[in-house]
């Protein structure tokens, strides 16, 4: 350890780290509120370099969000409508294959991510027909499907158990689960911006079951609203418990909650770029036994995620091509990357680019 860092108020927690020594809930909440941002980047990329040397992942990718329309309707959401509102809409399986089509030849994309909300009248074989029909269409693009809401709401829809539903969108082409709606696990947090949504338990129960199914998933954090750091590594703690459980977790996925167009505008946080890099610094030097953090380029903006890569993060994600859900709250970001930008990106950050697939096998064109 060097002399500046031993002279930190956080050394006894990077003597911790530099141990491979488990950090503990205390350790945590003393991070989020440590003013030495240096330090616990440094510390949080060793932790990278330790797990992903200086590689730097990307996945050529594309999201369609199916339909808008939601039950939930949840405080922090600016995406979601109510059927017949301004805006509303849902696409037929049709349309959702052919918007896949349209950058499929230019982009060989090797993932579809599909997520959107709870509608109350489109029924199971909506779901199963459209993973079926992509399958049928794109059969060497692996499908990452349906946040941990979306599969409860569908299983409900069907009449099936969690567990029954996964078998049967497995069997339909489901090959992972993106890991949205984790939001913040905290009941008086979740009462606050998303009273109608499923719970913490629930949503690792969902993931759990998944996981037992061979069904990998992501798992993400929505912070900068109501939350204290506490309830931010409670949450850490959560998940970092159920991946020493199942081992069904790929990445980490910090979101910064965007509140224009949302019912919580007035109660957000200032932004802050410093509480941004915390998040990600934080949740990699927690989550010990997750392989990957991922600085969302959509979220963060790309010159801040550029600046993640050296506070923990070792996923730059992907080309996206379209992205609703964000930017309807005012995300400033484009909607699409090229992988010539991705790789600019990540290169002019020292570390190598490397395309990935789903699962984090490297991609070789």
């Amino acid at each position: 350890m060097n002399q500046l860092i031993a002279k930190s108020e956080i050394a006894d927690i990077i003597e911790k780290v530099e141990a491979g020594e488990r950090l503990s809930f205390d350790d945590g909440v003393r991070l989020f509120k440590s003013n030495d941002i240096t330090t616990i980047g440094w510390a949080a990329n060793l932790v990278r370099w330790r797990k992903n040397g200086n590689r730097t992942y990307y996945i050529v990718n594309r999201h369609i969000n199916h339909t808008d329309i939601c039950k939930n309707r949840c405080k922090f959401c600016a995406f979601s409508r109510s059927e017949g509102e301004e805006g509303a809409y849902t696409m037929s399986i049709e349309e959702i294959v052919a918007r896949a089509e349209e950058y499929y030849a230019d982009l060989k994309y090797t993932e579809l991510h599909l997520v959107g909300g709870l509608h109350p009248a489109m029924p199971f074989d909506y779901y199963t027909g459209m993973l079926s029909a992509l399958k049928e269409r794109f059969p060497d693009v692996h499908l990452q499907a349906f946040t941990a809401v979306e599969i409860k709401h569908i299983a409900e829809i069907g009449g099936y158990s969690v567990e029954e539903c996964l078998r049967r969108l497995k069997d339909a082409g489901l090959g992972s689960i993106p890991g949205g709606g984790a939001e913040i696990f905290a009941p008086e947090v979740r009462n606050q911006v998303c009273p109608e949504k499923m719970t913490g338990d629930e949503w690792l129960s969902v993931t759990r079951t998944a996981h037992k199914l061979g069904i990998k998933s992501n798992a993400t954090m929505l912070y900068g609203h109501v939350e204290r750091p506490e309830d931010r590594v409670d949450h850490m703690l959560k998940l970092r418990e159920l991946q020493d459980e199942t081992g069904g977790f790929m990445s980490f996925i910090p979101l910064r909650f965007h509140p224009i167009n949302t019912d919580l505008a007035n109660l957000a946080r200032p932004r802050s770029g410093i509480d941004d890099l915390k998040a990600v610094a934080v949740g990699r030097l927690m989550l010990d036994n997750f392989p990957h953090v991922k600085a969302f380029w959509i979220m963060f903006g790309l010159k801040l995620a550029q600046v993640a890569l050296s506070f923990g993060a070792d996923d730059f994600d992907g080309t996206v091509v379209e992205e609703k859900i964000t930017h309807r709250a005012g995300a400033e970001t484009p909607e699409a990357l090229t992988v010539t930008d991705i790789r600019r990106m990540i290169e002019e950050t020292g570390t190598v680019p490397v395309e990935r697939d789903t699962v984090y096998r490297e991609v070789v064109r």
